[in-house]
């Protein structure tokens, strides 16, 4: 008997020992606590147009493939840009909401998508999530911030893109001097002067895990996360409860860097560890202060995988200033379905030249390294 696809509304219908025996555990925003809280604390208001539709594949009544998916509406929160793609669909008269989306909502970090027990179930679930996207007469399914090792299951009929980020990781580095030693003697200086200015402006910091933040830490770095959204003109869509639900279901994964000042905790840094890497994900303060962002976004962070023998920091998408502190440029992968062959046949070319214009610009920054022996590309 082939394997049958079903959709679910909620997690709430999947046991988590199910779901988490998909994935080796390593990646916390795929695991089971961490989606169903983003369900169950009012993070996916419908206006935000994120409605759950998690593909399960079953053998028999044997869970044996399972991927994160969603409803779209919309594109907000995705942070694989297809915006001009709807606005050239709603030109051409083509339906281009609702459209299927694998991933998970407001991160942009690279993880399981395609969760499996082995192989050959992994590509059935590819195979599957495509009959469906057409069978159900969608106008695409995206499969976002999917890892590499992953990509070998998607056919040439799966457009391809990649995103850019910078991360840290450590090639054996032993201490934060370690990490200096390896730069150049113009960044190395920098980086002293940027870390002296905010101990001599008297910021100290704690890390504080999920079992070891207080309710007033949680309100804080809650409290911190949405000044940042309003500043940028954004909606903070993650509730207080979500950071709780954090706390108590995902311990040892939630990590909050904590700057004081005066008896005062004016600054912090929302941090998931899992496996051998630290993810850095939302950051804000009630002070401007020279150097102080990078000191809880990055420098604590680096800290704390040498301390901890972490070999990756993801500290988010974007910001080109990340390069200057020793996040190199990475390329990130997504796939896409397009059931429309006009559609299809146009974004080709297009999804081409973006794919070669972010490797050039990857190459590009490589070579400004801030390191004495700069990286070859991957």
């Amino acid at each position: 008997m082939p394997a049958v696809l079903t959709l679910v509304d909620s997690l709430a219908s999947v046991p988590a020992e199910a779901w988490d025996a998909l994935h080796d555990g390593t990646n916390p925003f795929v695991a089971h606590a961490f989606l169903f809280g983003l369900e169950t604390t009012g993070c996916l208001p419908p206006r935000y147009g994120w409605a759950p539709r998690h593909a399960l594949l079953h053998d028999g009544p044997r869970l044996i493939a399972a991927a994160p998916a969603w409803r779209k509406d919309n594109s907000r929160g995705e942070y694989v840009f297809d915006f001009a793609w709807a606005a050239a669909c709603e030109e051409a008269g083509i339906a281009y909401y609702p459209k299927w989306l694998v991933g998970v909502p407001w991160s942009p970090v690279p993880g399981p998508r395609l969760m499996a027990r082995d192989e050959p179930a992994r590509q059935a679930l590819a195979q599957a999530l495509a009959a469906h996207t057409r069978a159900a007469g969608w106008s695409s399914l995206h499969v976002n911030f999917l890892p590499e090792s992953e990509t070998y299951v998607f056919d040439p009929r799966w457009l391809a893109r990649h995103e850019l980020q910078f991360h840290w990781e450590n090639p054996g580095w032993r201490d934060f001097a370690d990490y200096l030693a390896a730069m150049t003697s113009r960044r190395r200086k920098a980086i002293r002067q940027e870390r002296t200015k905010v101990a001599q402006a008297g910021y100290r910091f704690r890390i504080a895990h999920g079992d070891e933040a207080s309710d007033e830490d949680l309100a804080a770095m809650h409290d911190f996360y949405r000044i940042t959204f309003a500043q940028k003109g954004n909606v903070a869509v993650l509730t207080r409860g979500f950071f709780a639900h954090l706390a108590r279901t995902m311990p040892r994964a939630l990590v909050l860097v904590l700057a004081e000042r005066e008896g005062r905790t004016v600054a912090g840094a929302l941090c998931l560890r899992g496996g051998d890497t630290l993810y850095g994900r939302y950051w804000g303060s009630v002070e401007d202060s020279p150097g102080l962002h990078f000191e809880t976004c990055y420098y604590q962070g680096i800290e704390y995988c040498l301390r901890e023998g972490l070999r990756r920091f993801e500290p988010g998408a974007q910001g080109e200033h990340k390069l200057a502190r020793g996040f190199l440029p990475v390329l990130t992968h997504s796939r896409h379905l397009v059931t429309n062959p006009h559609l299809d046949a146009a974004l080709r070319p297009w999804c081409a030249q973006e794919r070669e214009g972010v490797r050039r610009y990857r190459d590009l920054l490589l070579e400004h390294s801030p390191f004495r022996h700069a990286p070859a590309a991957p």
